[in-house]
């Protein structure tokens, strides 16, 4: 108890309001967690009542058991998963070279065309939306993975920024020791580069998977065969129905959140590490 008072004695006021503010906002996306958690363990009966249960009297487990009976859930987890796999890889390679070149290869135009890469992050989704729509649809890519896949492999500008803000900081006497060894530009950017640069990569990993897993708009603009639906698109199907079982509903929504929350966790010492240092490369 002593260490606790030490520890905490001599910190200004405003130290405290920003650890308030921080758990004010910590809880403000926890409760809501619990209470899909607590929802996907109760009957109907406790699910509707007042004033609320937040503990069920008895657990009803079966919820999960019904809910992967009567919803395809492995189906659209495996559509999710591939979606995944493609956006992690093409957010992997594609960004990694692109910032690559933006940051240890000199050439005229490059922070002047590294700016506009930039830029292209204040245009929202929905402002391509239409003529992406239009474009993928003359390709006969619509009803397909391809517009979900594809662009991944395309590059990400938030991704290229955080990968070059990281390669800025390896030291550059690193590629020249291996130029003189006689290693071409790219056997330095695999060879050298890319594993230095670990912490960022699991960072852009992690990025593309919890973007593609939760993406909905995508899915509901370019799918169209209910074989092919993604898990939010596949739940916001069943939410469109009359009188939705909702203890079911919140089971599917706990089984899709939880392994966005695993991953963190394996992963966060790494995640933490690539955004720091690309924070404070410049």
């Amino acid at each position: 108890m002593v260490s606790i008072r030490t520890k905490f004695k001599g910190q200004s006021i405003e130290t405290y309001v920003i650890y308030i503010i921080l758990i004010l906002a910590a809880l403000a996306y926890i409760i809501p967690f619990l209470w899909l958690i607590s929802g996907s363990l109760k009957s109907n009966t406790e699910l509707f009542a007042d004033p609320p249960v937040w503990i069920p009297s008895e657990p009803v487990w079966s919820n999960y058991v019904t809910a992967f009976q009567q919803f395809p859930f492995w189906l659209y987890f495996k559509n999710t998963l591939y979606i995944c796999a493609m956006a992690i890889l093409g957010g992997v390679l594609a960004n990694t070279l692109v910032a690559y070149g933006f940051s240890r290869i000199e050439w005229k135009g490059r922070d002047a065309l590294f700016i506009v890469v930039l830029m292209t992050m204040m245009l929202p989704f929905q402002v391509t939306m239409i003529p992406l729509f239009v474009l993928f649809q003359k390709f006969g890519w619509i009803g397909t993975f391809k517009p979900l896949v594809v662009p991944a492999f395309l590059g990400n500008a938030y991704f290229i920024f955080l990968l070059r803000q990281f390669f800025i900081g390896i030291p550059k006497e690193l590629s020249q020791s291996a130029k003189v060894d006689g290693a071409s530009e790219f056997r330095i950017y695999w060879q050298l580069t890319l594993p230095l640069s670990l912490p960022v990569i699991i960072t852009v990993a992690i990025f593309a998977f919890t973007g593609a897993w939760g993406d909905f708009i995508g899915p509901l603009v370019f799918l169209s065969d209910n074989k092919l639906y993604t898990l939010s698109l596949g739940i916001q199907q069943i939410m469109s129905v009359n009188d939705p079982r909702w203890t079911l509903l919140m089971a599917v929504g706990v089984s899709m959140t939880l392994p966005v929350l695993v991953i963190f966790f394996l992963l966060q010492k790494y995640f933490i590490q690539g955004i720091t240092f690309s924070g404070i490369k410049g």
